[in-house]
C-alpha cells in the first residue's frame, strides 16, 4: 500500500515525512506508457509533489511541482492534493537513454539543468502562490533541496527513488523529507548527515524493508515519534463538467472550428481519459458560454 508516514525527533529538532509510492509510479508509467528513465524521473516528483501536498495545513489545498531542465523529456508535472493523493505527467514520456556509467538511470540527462523547478500552493483562497530556483541537477531530489533552501527557507534534505525491474515495471519507489526545525544545534545537523549517508539509497531500504524502518534509520538516536499515517494513491480529478467548463473557457473562433471539424476529442494529460463530444454538444457549449 502506498503512504505517507509523518514523525518527528524526540528533542523537537527535527521533522520527516517519508513515503512509499510503488502503485502511484507504476499507475503513472502504465497510463503514460513511460520509458525506465521517463518514469524514474517522473515518479521522483510525483513523491514529492505527494509529500509536499500532505504538508499543507488547508483541507482543499494543492501543491503543483513544474520542472523543466532543457532535456528531452521536456516539462514534468505532478499536482497533489492535501492528503497526497498526485497526478501527473512527463511531456516526452517516451524519452530514453543509456545508462550512466555507474549503471543507473540518467535521470539527470532526462531532465538536463538549464531551467528550473516551480512549486505552486493553492489554498484555495484566491490566487495561487510559489517559488522556483535554478535546477541544481536534474536529479530531482537535490534540485527539491534545493528549492525548499532558498525558496522557502527551510533547510532540509530530499531523498527520492523510483527503481525499474527487468519487464520495466516499478519494482520499489519513494523517498522522504528531513527538516531541521528552527535552534536545532550544529551537533544536530552533522549526525544527520551522517544517518543520511548511512541509510544508503531510498529504493533499496523499500524494497527490503518499510516506511517506518526507513524513518529509524535516519533519525536513529534522535527518538522518533510517528505522527501519523496516511494512505495515498494515483487520482485524476478530471470528470466530463470540469472538461465542458475548460472549453467553455477557450475562444470562440476556435469552439466554432471544432463544431465545424466534427465530433471532437479532449484527453486529459493526467490520466488519459477521452472525452468525446458532437458538433451538437459544443453548440450547446457556444450557446451557454453567450448567454452568460
Amino acid at each position: 500500500m502506498d503512504k505517507i508516514v509523518r514523525a518527528i525527533a524526540g528533542d523537537g529538532f527535527i521533522k520527516m515525512a517519508a513515503a512509499a509510492t510503488r502503485g502511484i509510479c507504476e499507475r503513472a508509467r502504465t497510463i503514460h506508457g513511460c520509458t525506465p528513465t521517463a518514469i524514474a524521473a517522473l515518479g521522483r516528483t510525483l513523491t514529492a509533489a505527494s509529500m509536499l501536498g500532505n504538508a499543507m495545513k488547508e483541507e482543499n489545498g494543492s501543491v503543483t511541482v513544474r520542472i523543466n531542465g532543457g532535456g528531452p523529456i521536456g516539462s514534468i508535472i505532478a499536482v497533489s492534493d492535501s492528503v497526497g493523493n498526485v497526478r501527473g505527467y512527463a511531456q516526452n514520456p517516451q524519452t530514453d537513454l543509456p545508462l550512466k556509467a555507474d549503471g543507473k538511470l540518467n535521470v539527470s540527462g532526462a531532465v538536463g539543468t538549464d531551467g528550473e523547478i516551480r512549486v505552486i500552493r493553492d489554498i484555495g483562497l484566491g490566487e495561487p502562490y510559489g517559488g522556483s530556483v535554478r535546477l541544481m541537477s536534474g536529479e530531482i531530489a537535490e534540485d527539491v533541496t534545493a528549492y525548499l533552501a532558498k525558496s522557502e527557507q527551510k533547510p532540509s534534505a530530499c531523498a527520492l527513488g523510483v527503481l525499474v525491474d527487468r519487464d520495466r515495471s516499478v519494482l520499489a519507489a519513494g523517498g522522504y523529507i528531513v527538516e531541521l526545525l528552527p535552534g536545532a544545534p550544529d551537533e544536530i545537523a552533522e549526525r544527520l548527515e551522517k544517518n543520511i549517508a548511512d541509510a544508503g539509497p531510498v529504493t533499496a531500504q523499500l524494497q527490503n524493508g518499510t516506511v517506518e524502518e526507513m524513518i529509524n534509520r535516519v533519525l536513529d538516536g534522535f527518538s522518533p515519534e510517528i505522527l501519523e499515517e496516511e494512505p495515498v494513491e494515483y487520482r485524476c480529478y478530471c470528470s466530463r463538467e470540469r472538461v465542458e467548463a475548460a472549453l467553455a473557457g477557450i475562444e470562440e473562433a476556435e469552439l466554432l472550428d471544432m463544431i465545424r471539424s466534427g465530433e471532437a476529442e479532449v484527453t486529459c494529460q493526467f490520466c488519459d481519459a477521452v472525452y468525446a463530444f458532437t458538433p451538437a454538444q459544443l453548440e450547446e457549449i457556444l450557446r451557454r458560454r453567450t448567454e452568460e
